[in-house]
């Protein structure tokens, strides 16, 4: 374990080498991370084209869970490059881990759809994300380790801060490139062939970023293990094998970063899922309060780093952990109410109830993705709430008896199945469909958002509000990690919890919580995930995680 700083740093000066190794590490990792939100940005557009042929909700899930596969194998890819990286050498690694990552993407805009070359077109799409996944396993270990090693004593919050901009910033250019496109194309020919344009254009940001990064040097840390010959021969087993290390990889995982992904996926994505898919705000206007609020939020990135070198990195993430706890629902309710508030006053006024048999009733989420929810009355009821983000509730009624929906004091029985022919339910699916949607809009229930009635400023003060969480909890958390290992294995030990939380727990919230409130039809059940995890990092951080900010990370 490093020892503890005992004297106090030295002045520095920020010097045109500083500049140069923090541009070069941060202009990499925020390529990878427009590679990552691209996608998730287009997953509506991606659902369309690459899982045709399922109804639109299943499309959409299986659409987000294709970008979580990207996720889910990154600790593989820590685990394979945090070995290179504390064998070979910091720069060359993220050098290898960049070129996999941007052709990747970019095979992406060339990629058939569905509908020309049939199920190979997914598969295809699902290799290219674990590609994806994998190299940024390696990415942002060895960016943040060449930062701090080479930042000085005193300052290691504040350098690495500019790394954890980098996954705002990359969502933001990301925004700005799909925003600016559909202005440009217009919204059909976007949706036909225009999504494909940001990861065709993003083969230019990797020249430019591999070519940055191709002047740097080795971090003087690792120059020096090498050439006194310390450098580790088996990583793995020293960061894996002995129980003092991975006590310190798991307390990392579980008391800091599983809290700071949930946070932050919360944050930078479920906002924007939020308002396009429950609050129904049109895609334009919900890109663009976000940017708004991610260009306010932004710069304090490098505040909590900056105060983290003066009061510590866990005090901190604590911090965000218990506050995203303790104010996640009041403020998506909130959000709710300032994005379309004809919503927020039908869902109140005019609750909406599904009666059923227990037994009758699947839960609303089909990973096949060949489920088209009309095997029950319960189903087809359900199906067409889920499909169109209306909040309802449950009440059991007697077995055999066919589902209800009721709107106010409105009843309306769902079809039968087990007595109707194939056309025939068809017909009377359709006619049920209509009338609850008349119902529904004879409640209140708004088509989509009203944009003359979205408070726009309250909306930016609430997504502000809680990327304050996302930046107070993700900006000393690449210090906190580099301290909390020795120098021989830190590439390797820093990396698998940062992408297990960040790939698993962060990775998949999307695809969980829109799943959760799916199966319950509570718009904001889905809510619970990010809470509790918060609420678990924040016991376990305040029990077990050590403070790190004035330790040694030489040796």
């Amino acid at each position: 374990m490093a020892a503890d700083d005992t004297q106090a740093p030295a002045a520095h000066k920020f010097s045109s080498n500083d500049v140069k190794v923090i541009a070069a590490s941060s202009l990499g990792t925020m390529f990878e991370w427009y590679d990552f939100y691209l996608y998730g940005l287009l997953a509506g557009y991606i659902s369309v084209k690459f899982f045709s042929g399922v109804n639109e909700t299943t499309a959409f899930i299986l659409a987000l869970a294709a970008f979580a596969a990207g996720f889910a194998i990154r600790p593989l890819g820590s685990i394979v490059f945090g070995r290179v990286g504390d064998m070979v050498g910091r720069k060359n690694t993220f050098l290898v881990t960049m070129g996999l990552m941007g052709l990747s993407t970019f095979a992406v805009g060339f990629l058939p759809s569905y509908d020309a070359i049939g199920i190979t077109a997914p598969i295809i799409l699902v290799a290219l994300r674990l590609l994806q996944g994998l190299a940024v396993g390696g990415e942002y270990g060895g960016a943040a380790t060449y930062v701090a090693e080479h930042a000085p004593l005193g300052k290691r919050g504040f350098f690495t801060s500019f790394i954890q901009t980098t996954a705002t910033i990359g969502l933001f250019i990301a925004l700005l490139f799909v925003i600016g496109l559909r202005a440009i194309l217009g919204e059909e020919a976007f949706s036909d062939w225009g999504w494909r344009l940001p990861f065709l254009l993003s083969i230019f940001l990797l020249v430019i970023s591999l070519w940055i990064r191709f002047q740097l040097a080795e971090s003087p840390t690792f120059q020096k293990m090498k050439d006194e010959g310390t450098t580790s021969k088996a990583p793995l087993a020293e960061a894996f094998g002995r129980w003092s290390n991975l006590k310190l990889i798991l307390i990392a995982l579980f008391g800091g970063v599983a809290g700071q992904a949930v946070i932050g996926y919360t944050g930078q994505f479920y906002t924007l899922f939020y308002l396009e898919r429950i609050a129904d705000v049109d895609p334009a206007t919900s890109n663009i309060l976000l940017v708004i609020a991610l260009i306010i939020a932004t710069p304090t990135f490098v505040f909590f780093g900056w105060l983290s070198d003066k009061i510590g990195r866990k005090k901190i993430i604590m911090t965000a952990c218990i506050l995203a706890a303790l104010t996640l629902f009041p403020l998506f309710k909130a959000l709710t109410h300032a994005a379309n508030p004809e919503l927020a006053q039908a869902v109140r006024e005019a609750p909406v109830t599904v009666t059923a048999a227990p037994g009758e009733c699947s839960i609303q989420f089909d990973p096949i993705g060949r489920n088209t929810f009309d095997s029950s009355s319960c189903d087809i009821a359900k199906a067409y709430l889920a499909r169109n983000g209306i909040n309802y509730a449950n009440a059991e009624a007697p077995a055999g008896t066919l589902a209800t929906v009721t709107i106010s004091d409105r009843v309306i029985t769902a079809p039968d199945p087990a007595a109707l022919g194939e056309a025939e339910l068809a017909a009377q699916i359709d006619a049920f469909r209509q009338e609850v949607g008349a119902e529904l809009v004879a409640a209140g229930y708004p088509d989509e958002a009203d944009p003359a009635k979205i408070n726009r400023p309250l909306v930016i003060a609430i997504i502000v509000a809680i990327m304050l969480m996302v930046t107070a909890a993700y900006a000393p958390l690449a210090a906190m990690l580099v301290e909390l290992f020795p120098a021989r294995i830190r590439y390797t030990s820093m990396s698998l919890p940062y992408h297990i939380g960040n790939g698993w727990f962060g990775g998949f919230l999307p695809t969980v919580a829109f799943a959760m409130v799916a199966a319950t039809g509570n718009i904001h059940f889905g809510l619970w995930y990010p809470v509790l995890i918060a609420a678990m990092t924040a016991i376990v951080g305040l029990l077990f995680l050590p403070e790190t900010f004035r330790r040694n990370i030489d040796e």
